[in-house]
């Protein structure tokens, strides 16, 4: 016959949890923001017609 065990988490193990997961999603937020800021200051540098090439203008920068 198969039993099955009433198994609890440690005590504040969910919050330590949840403070993980904030601390990692804050993180991947930094990342995502800074390759945005990367990607912003490499289009900046390229000219009006180097943009044009693209398909992005000067405004279209500020939006990425």
């Amino acid at each position: 016959m198969a039993t099955t065990a009433n198994i609890h988490a440690p005590l504040g193990a969910a919050t330590i949890l949840h403070v993980v997961d904030a601390f990692f999603g804050t993180y991947e937020k930094a990342l995502a923001w800074n390759e945005s800021r990367k990607t912003r200051k490499l289009l900046s540098n390229l000219s009006d017609a180097q943009l044009d090439d693209v398909g992005l203008c000067r405004a279209d920068i500020a939006k990425l």
